[in-house]
């Protein structure tokens, strides 16, 4: 069948001569997930790896975005028909330029076995889902058969979408593993997802349309690619409303849901040991300010005025009504202190510090 089908272009690149290469490295990719990884990290504890995977979603973001800049160029802005569009084997420019991009789409999508690699080693098992496994298993293989095969026309459709939904979703995976300050900017998880389902939403009419047109594009590739898109829907849709429609008051951020948490209480202040000389206290008269609405002028005049007499004299909040002797002596010395005070303070400009103390 190859010699009859594959493209020729296809017969000297790496893992390119048959499918087996990359059935071998789908395989290891199984056994590392479902089995190996595991089993090493059991007794282990999670690998740290963010400044790895910042630096992995950074190259997959680049990568991502090169591939749906030269599928554009490549046909999808060079005359390409979204209804109908037939592969070009005729290795001209434009011809092969599409062809080394499938073959730079299907190397990328060996990169992405990282994704799960990464999850086991952290011990996040959790995020393997059967969706996960399914969409990373088949890819390679897909991406393998449309460089092989098809390399161009109605086939690249979704690889451009899928680019495009790339960047996107390894953008988001980066500022998640850049950590909680980043966080605030990860509020569209869920409109990600929907993008995604979009996608598949388009590949499968963009596939009805070819079938139900007579369209020359190989039909048996056209329902692959129908079914496969099928199957994504539904899974994609499955995650979505077990994520977003049953858990409604939960809070997505990178893979991990947030706890929202409460208020710190403040402890009550405490009452130090007063003399007759100093009163130690910092926040007594910002307490005041906001609970009896003294006027923020007078409170600093008040404050100007003691400075000057005193090298250190701040008021004291008295938490308890009930204080022992040797606290009242103290706060009666304090008092008188006060009235010392208040006669150096001009008639015209009242002092309210008395008030403040009470």
């Amino acid at each position: 069948m190859f010699p009859l089908f594959a493209d020729p272009r296809a017969k000297e690149l790496p893992l390119m001569a048959d499918p087996l290469p990359t059935c071998g490295l789908i395989i290891c990719y199984l056994l590392w997930v479902l089995l190996i990884g595991p089993m090493y990290m059991r007794d282990r504890k999670p690998m740290d790896l963010r400044r790895v995977i910042i630096f992995y979603n950074l190259f997959q973001v680049l990568l991502s975005g090169y591939m749906f800049y030269e599928h554009l160029m490549a046909g999808w802005l060079r005359g390409y028909s979204f209804s109908c569009q037939t592969v070009d084997y005729d290795d001209g420019p434009l011809s092969r330029r599409m062809f080394n991009l499938c073959y730079v789409y299907y190397l990328s999508k060996l990169t992405e076995f990282a994704d799960t690699v990464f999850f086991v080693l952290r011990k996040k098992q959790s995020q393997i889902t059967d969706l996960h496994v399914y969409h990373h298993s088949l890819t390679p293989m897909e991406a393998w058969i449309l460089t092989k095969f098809i390399a161009g026309g109605n086939a690249t459709f979704p690889n451009i979408i899928n680019n495009f939904v790339h960047v996107l979703m390894y953008f988001y995976y980066m500022l998640s593993a850049m950590g909680p300050r980043y966080q605030k900017y990860l509020w569209w998880k869920k409109y990600m997802t929907e993008v995604q389902i979009i996608q598949f939403i388009l590949c499968i009419g963009h596939c009805i349309n070819a079938l139900v047109t007579g369209c020359p594009f190989p039909r048996f590739i056209s329902t692959l690619l129908l079914i496969n898109a099928s199957i994504f829907l539904a899974l994609f849709m499955n995650f979505y409303i077990q994520s977003y429609k049953r858990r409604p008051k939960a809070v997505e951020a990178g893979s991990t849901v947030e706890k929202v948490e409460e208020p710190v209480k403040e402890a009550p202040m405490e009452v130090k040991e007063v003399n007759n000389n100093t009163v130690e206290s910092v926040e007594l008269l910002e307490k005041q300010e906001k609970s009896d609405d003294v006027p923020v002028e007078e409170l600093k005049h008040a404050e100007e005025v003691s400075e000057e007499t005193c090298e250190e004299s701040v008021v004291e909040e008295l938490v308890e009504p009930a204080l022992p002797k040797d606290v009242t002596e103290a706060v009666e010395g304090l008092r008188q202190r006060i009235v010392t005070l208040e006669e150096l303070i001009p008639e015209d400009r009242p002092s309210r510090v008395e008030e403040v103390t009470k």
